[in-house]
């Protein structure tokens, strides 16, 4: 049995979770990684996030390289195009969630704390963002889902990150641009119906809250701390 290493709020990982949800897989066991954020972590995983997917003790990292491999192993139902210009297009719109929304927004989450807050930056990274979402508007699918009418890896990068959107403008001063475009606003609107994305969309809301609740309790600086004074030593 293969294991994915996630968390319930990493969009990262909740893009790999979908998949799996959608495509129906059983054998594929999802834990949160055990010392994760700590130098013993990075000894067997380099790149020091999650996802990571275990393959009898064979590591392999990065959300887009697993959920490829995973359609590898498990074909159907497919979750890529019936040709390959539709699968070149459901690529085209996961990697503009990965590249210029979500890396744009994990920069901009560093930016919440008002006490150390940089307006510029502020300004530049929720321009990319909103700039980004704007061109999504042109490219986005009618009818409920990113592409093709139907469920593919496009909706899985795209569900995930649309929730971080929605949660981090706000949360540096800035207006979610998403009901300003009407596409995009009817995709977010009319994806959360689907079974697969509700659920992943409950886990991310599920660790946001717990993500809460450790910051209201200074367990989550404690923590941070303490991975940053391990990596010193």
């Amino acid at each position: 049995m293969m294991t994915l290493y996630s968390a319930d709020l990493s969009p990262f990982a909740a893009r790999v979770r979908m998949q799996i949800y959608a495509k129906g897989i059983t054998d594929i066991a999802m834990v949160m990684p055990p010392g994760f954020g700590t130098p013993k972590y990075r000894e067997a995983n380099p790149i020091g996030r999650i996802p990571v997917l275990d393959i009898d003790g064979d590591l392999m990292p990065e959300s887009e390289v697993i959920a490829e491999y995973i359609e590898e192993l498990y074909p159907e139902p497919s979750m890529l195009g019936a040709t390959p210009r539709e699968t070149a297009h459901i690529r085209t719109l996961a990697r503009l969630s990965d590249i210029y929304l979500l890396n744009n927004l994990f920069m901009l989450a560093s930016q919440v704390p008002a006490a150390t807050r940089s307006q510029g930056a502020v300004d530049l990274l929720a321009g990319q963002v909103t700039r980004n979402v704007a061109a999504l508007d042109r490219m986005i699918g009618q009818g409920g889902f990113a592409c093709y009418g139907r469920l593919t890896m496009a909706d899985c990068a795209l569900v995930p990150a649309l929730f971080l959107l929605g949660g981090t403008l706000p949360a540096v001063g800035v207006d979610n641009p998403v009901p300003a475009h009407a596409n995009v606003a009817a995709y977010d609107a009319a994806i959360r119906r689907n079974e697969h994305a509700a659920r992943v969309l409950d886990e991310l809301q599920r660790g946001l809250k717990e993500r809460l609740e450790m910051m209201r309790s200074g367990e989550f600086a404690r923590r941070m701390a303490e991975a940053q004074g391990a990596a010193g030593a």
